[in-house]
């Protein structure tokens, strides 16, 4: 599955080299794993910087009335912009954490007056910029990940 995600465009033939197996066992597993839902799609990585987005932030928001309504409310009204790259819905203090890419300093505080602020819902909201952002390409399986986490793998 690493292979996969370090390259998810290589041909079946130069992955089932890379992991050491005949083209048709792994044409199979990728099915597996398609079929099991651990694959769900395929996307490309893109600079933010070549898209003059550079500089992100992450923001945290608190709502009130803290009800199912509002919280799908304001989470569906966030996911469209193109500003968001990504909405994650809390517990705890923070109702949601937005991560956002914009092109400078003075758009990021566009976003958060003309865009957050504007909502009734929104109680609160901070926001830090993002000095280095780093992501893990490649999500592994853990010990004790259920079977669905394993199909297409060899026995151990």
């Amino acid at each position: 599955m690493a292979e996969l995600q370090r390259d998810a465009r290589q041909t079946n033939r130069d992955l089932a080299g890379a992991v050491g197996v005949a083209p048709s066992t792994c044409l199979e597993r990728v099915r597996l794993l398609r079929q099991h839902g651990v694959i769900t799609g395929y996307t490309a990585r893109i600079d933010l910087p070549a898209l003059n987005r550079r500089v992100q932030a992450l923001i945290t928001v608190q709502v009130r009335p803290l009800t199912r309504d509002v919280i799908d409310t304001i989470h569906d009204s966030l996911v469209p912009l193109p500003e968001v790259l990504a909405v994650f819905v809390l517990a705890g203090g923070d109702d949601f954490l937005v991560h956002v890419a914009v092109q400078d300093i003075e758009h990021l505080q566009s976003f958060l007056l003309d865009r957050l602020s504007k909502r009734r819902e929104i109680i609160s909201f901070r926001s830090s910029v993002i000095y280095q952002h780093t992501m893990n390409q490649i999500v592994s399986v853990l010990p004790g990940d259920p079977p669905s986490s394993r199909v297409g793998r060899r026995p151990t």
